[in-house]
């Protein structure tokens, strides 16, 4: 099962680098290359524990529906979210934050399963790993920005 570590240094108080982590309507402005649109479940705003959402984006040329659903929650130090429904066998995303002399550090733990067994791995291998990778670091920069610029 592959798994991304990052870890992001935020000039910005923890509570508000949290909850632009979770800001739905920040989210869809970091994926504007995929087109993704927040479609059911909670579309706007901070999405908090018990909450769903769906997210329809196009990766690799083709629409796809992935549901996740906020399984751990303790404001402002972390909160995690699963796939429940989607094109990848599972995935659970751990979002951690921690603050240290007025700065924040959000360390984002991904790790995710493909279908198709063996040709998933290959996937994994060849491509997916580098591409989930590169969503998670354009994610972070825009979380940063948004967190140091007030936006």
């Amino acid at each position: 099962m592959p798994k991304i570590e990052l870890s992001t240094l935020i000039n910005a108080p923890i509570e508000r680098s949290f909850d632009l982590s979770r800001s739905i309507d920040l989210h869809m402005e970091s994926t504007k290359a995929t087109s993704e649109q927040a479609i059911t479940g909670r579309t706007s705003g901070l999405i908090g524990l018990g909450e769903t959402v769906t997210w329809r984006a196009k990766h690799f040329g083709i629409w796809q529906n992935l549901t996740s659903k906020i399984t751990r929650f303790e404001y402002p130090n972390y909160f995690t979210d699963e796939m429940m429904t989607g094109a990848f066998k599972s995935f659970k995303h751990d979002h951690v934050f921690s603050s240290v002399d007025g700065q924040t550090i959000m360390k984002d733990v991904f790790e995710y399963e493909s279908p198709l067994g063996l040709l998933g791995k290959l996937a994994n291998f060849l491509f997916l790993t580098s591409y989930m990778r590169k969503l998670l670091l354009i994610r972070n920069r825009v979380i940063k920005e948004a967190a140091e610029n007030r936006l």
